[in-house]
């Protein structure tokens, strides 16, 4: 069972018991991840689950800290209450998932919902209420160099940082949460490359990259970087944002995944999983979990088709042979 919040910061946090990846665990993540498709599409949350996935570089945490009420307080946290409430309906009907666990799985889900990738999920995270000190998350208002400083002391590469900034093709800024207000994209509830096809029409300058994709042509830029969507609202970018288009080999990876959306989700995948396991070794044996179950659950249904296929052969015998003897 998870640890529960404490309501005192000074508090020191129980030690949770190990956790135990077995079988049964694996089987009680796919209900979840049922049940978090129905929830996120209800209630039309994508790009509020989706902050739930972010290990230090934005919030959530592959420890589950971000229920900690100090954490969750946090000025970059604004807004995730309600995420962090849909997630603890989750955890009432699993309850032996681990928060860590079901924060990620959320990111994951909520991506997939949206018509994103498919990310490859591997539980066994242990629970922790030790939260990250306030202000090491990106600062919406400085560039490239202070990007490469946070991402890169995590492990994280250039490739990395462009193709989890294209997450910004879900959602927007809300006045009451950040201060700010618009959206990056016309379609923030859809999961696909135009956040980067938006940062190109952005400017009307930006360097020529050092290793264009194949295929590239030099863009016109047709709209401003506060143009507005065909409903009016504002359309925006942060500084962090435009700093993918002036700095030339962030550029490089813009432009592909501009042109190339299949390109974006390959990477983006790779980049989400390796973010949400930072700090995490998944035991040797849980693959071989997941393998066993999904495994158990292809015989299952092959199973249940040769079954189906029996019946229906012998039904067909059935009501040939009648059908043989009305005729004699």
């Amino acid at each position: 069972m998870a640890a529960q919040a404490s309501t005192s910061a000074s508090a020191p946090a129980p030690t949770p018991a190990p956790l135990v990846v077995n079988a049964e665990y694996y089987k009680e993540i796919e209900r979840a991840r049922r049940y978090l498709r129905a929830l996120i599409s209800s209630k039309n949350c994508a790009p509020m689950m989706l902050r739930t996935y972010d290990a230090l570089t934005k919030t959530g945490g592959p420890n589950g800290s971000i229920r900690n009420p100090q954490e969750l307080n946090h000025s970059a946290n604004r807004g995730l209450e309600t995420a962090v409430d849909l997630c603890e309906k989750v955890k009432r009907k699993h309850p032996c998932i681990t928060y860590a666990d079901l924060y990620q799985l959320a990111g994951v889900v909520a991506v997939e919902v949206t018509g994103g990738p498919t990310i490859h999920f591997v539980p066994g995270r242990q629970d922790s209420l030790s939260s990250p000190k306030e202000g090491l998350l990106p600062d919406a208002n400085k560039g490239a160099d202070h990007l490469r400083s946070v991402f890169n002391r995590m492990g994280l590469e250039d490739k990395d940082i462009a193709a989890l900034s294209g997450a910004h093709t879900l959602g927007g800024a809300h006045k009451q949460v950040s201060g700010f207000d618009g959206k990056w994209t016309e379609e923030p509830w859809k999961f696909d490359n135009s956040y980067f096809k938006e940062l190109l029409k952005s400017s009307t300058k930006f360097p020529t990259p050092s290793n264009p994709p194949t295929g590239y042509s030099q863009q016109k830029p047709s709209s401003s970087a506060t143009g507005e969507d065909s409903t009016g609202r504002r359309l925006f970018i942060f500084s962090t944002d435009q700093a993918l288009i002036k700095d030339p080999k962030f550029l490089e990876y813009v432009m592909l995944y501009e042109q190339d959306e299949e390109a974006f989700f390959r990477d983006y995948a790779a980049s989400h999983k390796k973010l949400s396991e930072l700090g995490f070794v998944p035991p040797t044996w849980t693959s071989r979990v997941i393998t066993a179950v999904k495994n158990s659950s292809t015989m299952a249904k092959a199973a249940a088709g040769v079954a189906f296929a029996t019946t229906a052969i012998a039904i067909t015998f059935y009501y040939r042979q009648r059908s043989q003897r009305e005729e004699e």
